[in-house]
């Protein structure tokens, strides 16, 4: 079972037991893959094998990047922020879709959810943000307050029928600006509250 850092002594090392994922949450990221906006929100989950800190550039196909902002889960609450990637196998994503099949094989693949540092935080704020600098260049950039599903929902209705136990991790969904990982790209993301900084990390994709 892999482990994530959060800094400051508050929590420590955590040991998720799943990474919750919420698809279709920004609209403008919606319209740029051609999607219908959903009727409630989209739900999936990876597994903790999927964590990585490392930042691959293939795996059987190229990855393509979503730059999210993730919460770690204590007794019930989200109890830190940070940075995290979920990485797409597109191409293989879009055939299961078209095939009305589940997206487990392009999105819970080893190395598919690459998460960086995060913070422990008393509440969550309205004006979390993230912001994906590639090669430093912004290619993403959004915060809850753009969220079709904002955190405080996605938590209670993930409790509808589901148990997030310690340590759990919830990715709240990607802005537009999704691409093509390529290798030797320096990616860094931040999460800010506001105009103030969190945390940022940095990965070299391989």
């Amino acid at each position: 079972m892999k482990s994530i850092q959060i800094t400051q002594a508050s929590i420590n090392t955590v040991t998720p037991s799943k990474i919750v994922c919420i698809g279709r949450n920004y609209v403008e990221h919606i319209a740029e893959l051609n999607n219908e906006i959903p009727e409630q929100a989209v739900v999936f989950v990876k597994p903790n094998s999927a964590i990585s800190n490392e930042l691959q550039a293939v795996h059987q196909e190229p990855l393509h990047y979503e730059g999210e902002i993730c919460f770690v889960v204590k007794q019930g609450r989200f109890a830190a922020v940070g940075f995290g990637l979920d990485l797409t196998k597109r191409t293989l994503q879009s055939s299961l879709k078209e095939k009305g099949l589940p997206w487990e094989r392009a999105k819970a693949f080893n190395g598919a959810a690459v998460l960086g540092n995060f913070v422990p935080i008393n509440a969550v704020s309205d004006d979390l943000r993230l912001e994906l600098w590639i090669d430093g260049s912004l290619a993403q950039s959004g915060g809850v307050s753009q969220m079709m599903y904002q955190p405080s929902t996605v938590l209670s209705d993930l409790a509808t029928f589901m148990t997030l136990e310690d340590g759990d991790v919830v990715m709240t969904g990607t802005p537009k600006g999704v691409g093509v990982v390529n290798a030797g790209s320096t990616f860094e993301g931040k999460i800010f509250d506001d105009q103030h900084l969190l945390c940022s990390s940095q990965w070299i994709a391989k």
